[in-house]
């Protein structure tokens, strides 16, 4: 006999969500969405909450992308919802599993000018797998699964649902939501064998490894199939700390003549987009291995293009029964650029300086980061060197805001790493225009007791702005910020703690105290303006 479950409409879309492994709420709070907010508090649902919408959705994306499962954003009618649409997006680009809850004005009343009445689902379809609005408190827990399995479903991404006044605060009943079911897609094992033959064959194969590695829990089967091959692989996004730094086939300093150099680039789970030269490799053949159709790319022509679960695809490249190429030298010879790449960068990061470079602040974070440590990266210039001078000792432990670049992440992802992991460090990276975007939610970390130590490169400018436009024009506008502002002492009146660095030498003993505090704390470094992250522009 099925079982029956009755209740408001917040009751019945709880149930849905337990049965997905939901665990917390994030919102900010709105009359139009109650009933959820009563259903988790009388049942111990733990509800975080925020002081902007997107913060919320950045937290969910933030639990979706650490703990491969769904993260849960309850936005309410109208300015709610719309505020989250940029995370939603970036949510969209990076392949988070994130349901948007949102509240929506009564249909009954549609069209007389209700309160925050707006038609969200035209606006939110593109950037979502599924988005709906739901039309009976019956119907709930069906949609919430539908939406959920679409999220979860590859190429994974954020669904959104509203729900009309009049149907979330009413009582219904319904069917009791059964296992989740997730359909795996299986890739042409033709393509598989050929992208594994290319591999074995090459002279001078490359791997680079991307965030859909880790979101579909293939790290165990990357690792197998380059060590199977002999493969050097190189990583982006989340894919970093998928090999420890200290593996034999692990790499990051030599990058560029690995990609100059290879006959094979076989990029697995990233699109073949800016940062990676647009898939345009010298001398090298692109096999593209991703988890969907969908995610083949259309602007150049891969020698084949595997798509499915990554696990079973990788797996297949590992148990190649065919003829290997022994890539020994190849690596050996990598090995040798990865080194000298290793000395500059110890030489950057130790730098004595009066106006401190960026890298001595890495080079400093290094000494007191674990290797189970989360570090969220939230800017541009200041994150593109952490980029480089930190490596990720575990897989699971890198956050950035991905490739649609959107700025504002920083307490998001930290709230929803410390709720994921009460007991690590996490450590939130901020350039200082970017801390201007979400620095009021270190308030929200403070009430909920959720300690996190934030990093901020101050420069006073928006580097990534400031130096190329200085390069092509002789001159640069809207480019500059307060120097040296104290923003510490923002974070110390909402309750938390901090500090202004202005030597290299006080750093260390910062971080420490940081990290040390229990309480959200911030280290704000005055760094040298005229430092700019050196890289040529990708974006046309």
């Amino acid at each position: 006999m099925t079982e029956v479950i009755e209740g408001h409409g917040g009751e019945l879309a709880l149930a849905a969500l337990r049965a997905f492994g939901v665990t917390e709420m994030f919102t900010l709070s709105g009359g139009h969405v109650f009933p959820l907010y009563d259903a988790a508090h009388r049942t111990d649902f733990p509800i975080y909450d925020v002081r902007h919408e997107q913060t919320a959705v950045f937290a969910a994306e933030a639990v979706a992308k650490l703990q491969r499962r769904p993260g849960l954003a309850v936005l309410t009618a109208g300015p709610g919802v719309t505020n989250g649409i940029s995370a939603l997006t970036s949510a969209f680009f990076n392949a988070s599993p994130v349901l948007v809850l949102g509240g929506r004005a009564p249909a009954f009343r549609w069209g007389s000018g209700s309160l925050q009445e707006f038609d969200h689902v035209p606006l939110i379809a593109p950037i979502t797998k599924h988005a709906g609005t739901i039309g009976a408190t019956d119907a709930i827990p069906g949609e919430v699964t539908a939406a959920l399995t679409a999220a979860l479903t590859a190429h994974r991404g954020p669904a959104f649902l509203d729900i009309p006044l009049e149907v979330v605060f009413s009582t219904g009943e319904a069917a009791a939501p059964g296992e989740p079911a997730v359909p795996v897609i299986e890739a042409d094992p033709d393509d598989v064998a050929r992208a594994a033959a290319l591999l074995a064959s090459a002279q001078r194969p490359v791997i680079i490894a991307g965030s859909d590695v880790w979101g579909g829990d293939a790290i165990t089967e990357l690792r197998a199939a380059a060590e199977a091959l002999q493969v050097p692989v190189f990583t982006n996004g989340m894919g970093r700390g998928a090999l420890p730094p200290s593996h034999p086939l692990a790499f990051a300093k030599a990058r560029r003549p690995a990609l100059n150099e290879a006959d094979v680039v076989c990029v697995i789970g990233t699109p073949l987009d800016f940062r990676l030269g647009f898939g345009e490799f010298p001398a090298a053949q692109v096999v593209h291995i991703v988890d969907a159709p969908s995610q083949r790319a259309t602007h150049v022509e891969p020698a084949v293009s595997p798509a499915g679960d990554l696990r079973r695809v990788l797996a297949a490249i590992a148990d190649h029964p065919g003829d290997r190429t022994d890539h020994a030298d190849w690596i050996a010879g990598l090995r040798s650029a990865e080194d000298a790449g290793r000395a500059r960068d110890a030489e950057a990061m130790a730098a004595e300086t009066d106006l401190i470079k960026p890298a001595r602040v890495y080079g400093e974070l290094r000494k007191v980061l674990a290797p189970d440590a989360v570090t969220i990266g939230d800017g541009g210039d200041f994150v593109s060197y952490a980029g480089r001078f930190l490596e990720p000792a575990q897989p699971g432990t890198w956050l950035d805001p991905g490739p649609y670049g959107c700025l504002g992440t920083g307490m998001g992802y930290a709230m929803g790493a410390r709720v994921t992991y009460p007991g690590r460090q996490i450590c939130v990276l901020l350039g200082d225009g970017a801390a201007g975007f979400s620095l009021m939610d270190a308030e929200s970390l403070v009430r909920q007791g959720l300690p996190v130590v934030m990093v901020v490169g101050n420069n006073g400018i928006w580097g990534l702005e400031k130096h190329p436009m200085q390069a092509m024009y002789g001159y640069d506008v809207a480019a500059d910020l307060q120097p040296g502002l104290r923003y510490d002492e923002v974070v110390r009146a909402l309750g938390g703690a901090g500090e202004t660095v202005e030597k290299a030498s006080e750093i260390g003993p910062a971080l420490e105290r940081a990290f040390a505090a229990g309480v959200p704390y911030l280290v704000n470094v005055l760094t040298d303006p005229g430092d700019a992250y050196p890289r040529s522009s990708n974006l046309a």
